[in-house]
């Protein structure tokens, strides 16, 4: 959403995209649809409280909570903080801790957008894994885990199944561009979705297609098998934007075989 929009607008495309009626809304935030009403056309302005209430009620991502007090002419409530700031000490413990005791597998910290953080050896050991097949530089030029899956070279070529691993990466970016409703986001959507073969993944996987327990990732090179899934945590109770927005992926081996690789 565009800087310059005002309170009214933002409140109102903000409740079309959560899909609720003005009634709907006002039930959650303990309003009356006369107010939200008159929120949304301008012809009455929210106290600091209303708007947090109303963004609350939205479930909206601390960031845009923001941008909904300063349309409303308020402060914003959230600080955003380097990753790296001195009042994050204990969270980057946090999270070293974490990518160490997923040693020897391979582990990363990423922000919204998919740029990596920070990794353990594990990952690095599954980068030079794939070294030889080529990394497209991303446009920002900071390493991207979006732009390693969906760009010709990097991890595609040796990704067996990458069709129906893009097309549920795919689907998982589009919620984010959905659920946070930042320009960053769409831009990365656009940017990925228009890579080769990316548009005919919109359809999805065959409705008659087996599926496991989980999405593997299947790699293979020079006659070595890699079969990994992953799993996605957050912070539990972030009040700072930067936290809420990284995530720390974990892989996890398949079978036994990429264990023992890992481990050796």
């Amino acid at each position: 959403m565009s800087e310059s929009l005002s309170f009214g607008t933002r409140l109102s495309a903000w409740r079309r995209r959560r899909g609720l009626s003005q009634l709907d809304l006002a039930g959650v935030a303990d309003s009356s649809q006369r107010h939200v009403s008159f929120l949304e056309s301008g012809r009455t302005a929210p106290s600091r409280e209303m708007v947090l209430r109303l963004a609350q009620a939205l479930d909206l991502p601390l960031r845009q909570q923001n941008a909904m007090l300063l349309a409303a002419g308020f402060a914003p409530m959230w600080r955003e903080s380097d990753l790296a700031a001195p009042e994050l000490t204990q969270v980057q413990a946090a999270l070293a801790f974490m990518l160490a005791q997923q040693e020897p597998f391979p582990a990363v910290v990423v922000d919204r957008r998919w740029n990596i953080l920070d990794a353990n050896l594990g990952a690095a050991k599954l980068v030079g894994f794939l070294a030889e097949l080529g990394d497209p530089a991303p446009p920002e030029g900071r390493p991207n885990l979006a732009d390693a899956l969906m760009a010709p070279g990097g991890m595609r070529h040796a990704l067996t199944n990458w069709a129906e691993v893009a097309a549920y990466f795919l689907r998982g970016v589009q919620a984010d561009a959905l659920a946070d409703g930042t320009a960053e986001t769409q831009a990365l959507l656009a940017r990925i979705s228009a890579y080769p073969g990316a548009p005919a993944l919109a359809h999805g996987p065959a409705a008659d297609e087996a599926h496991g327990p989980v999405l593997t990732m299947v790699f293979e090179k020079a006659g070595t098998r890699l079969a990994l899934f992953t799993a996605i945590a957050t912070l539990g109770t972030p009040q700072d934007v930067t936290l809420q927005e990284i995530r720390i992926e974990s892989f996890f081996p398949a079978d036994e075989p990429t264990a023992a690789w890992f481990r050796a």
